[in-house]
């Protein structure tokens, strides 16, 4: 299974929930807080429902809210992919 990588966030981002005009996602975003990025816990949940059903993987709701940036969530996405090529 391939990682789950900054460029592929991106893209997933970009499917699910779109792009503030504010916000350069090409940018340095990775340390950047989902709400300074204009994402809400409602565009996270449905950037991981994209993920889900895009990579076959099971990301629980309750884990989402502990994941506060983009380099959090691909963490734990890369962490939920070693688990299921085990």
């Amino acid at each position: 299974m391939t990682r789950f990588t900054p460029d592929v966030f991106r893209r997933v981002t970009r499917e699910s929930v779109g792009v503030d005009d504010t916000v350069d996602l090409d940018g340095d975003i990775l340390d950047t807080p989902f709400p300074e990025l204009g994402y809400d816990s409602l565009a996270v949940m449905e950037i991981a429902n994209k993920v889900e059903k895009e990579f076959g993987l099971s990301l629980p709701e309750e884990d989402l809210g502990d994941l506060e940036t983009p380099r959090a969530f691909i963490d734990y996405v890369n962490s939920r992919m070693e688990v299921v090529g085990s």
